[in-house]
């Protein structure tokens, strides 16, 4: 994980932005406090490297993380994101990559506290425990988009949620990513609601014309 580390506030006032946090008992929270190292990382960094030995448990306080899988043939797509306040268990098993959408702060708790924790502590294997359950459900209902509901309906979402002022800043590719699908396709897919009014294609940048009827589309069953 390439990062700057300092130690934690000796206060540990983080903890208490973490909600599920807010119950540690008092023997948890002083060894948090002092074993913890607060993590800052750039926008397009990797905090772990798929692969590499995991040697802390990762808690965002600001920015956002995105997680994906990519297959042999260099196809990519998004699990889910860890925003602020959330943490993956599900990452530090080092097999998901994950990317820095924006400057990151977070709090890292190394390994072996991590363990000690989820021995002698309820209210830490809770939180654990939780968020695994959060993450896993996340992936089922990826893989339940993925599967059931239509290409173009899952790209008229995408669009809505990442447009800014009537506009999307992105290629193909990152929108092949975000659902799931072959740039090819999402290409095929854009052109056909161009066509049809909804937006307009421009080098990196689409347009929004006609939201309700976009919105429309992504609600469609």
């Amino acid at each position: 994980m390439d990062h700057e580390a300092k130690p934690a506030d000796p206060a540990a006032a983080w903890i208490d932005r973490i909600g599920a946090f807010a119950g540690l008992d008092a023997e948890a929270r002083d060894q948090v406090s002092r074993r913890a190292r607060v993590v800052h990382l750039p926008k397009d960094a990797h905090p772990f490297v798929p692969g590499a030995p995991c040697e802390s448990y990762l808690i965002v306080l600001d920015g956002s993380v995105r997680v994906q899988i990519v297959a042999e043939s260099g196809r990519e797509i998004v699990l889910y994101r860890v925003a602020a306040g959330e943490s993956c268990v599900l990452t530090t098993s080092c097999l998901l990559k994950q990317l820095c959408e924006s400057a990151v702060t977070a709090v890292a708790i190394p390994a072996p506290l991590f363990h000690d924790l989820l021995g002698v502590s309820p209210a830490f294997r809770n939180a654990v425990l939780e968020n695994y359950a959060s993450r896993v459900t996340d992936l089922i209902m990826t893989f339940e988009e993925l599967a059931f509901r239509r290409l173009d309906r899952r790209l008229a979402e995408a669009l809505l949620a990442r447009a800014r002022d009537g506009a999307v800043a992105a290629t193909h590719h990152d929108l092949a990513v975000e659902i799931g699908s072959a740039r090819e396709v999402v290409s095929r897919a854009l052109k056909a609601l161009e066509q049809d009014g909804m937006v307009e294609l421009g080098r990196g940048v689409i347009q929004i014309k006609a939201p309700e009827k976009l919105a429309r589309l992504a609600r469609s069953v």
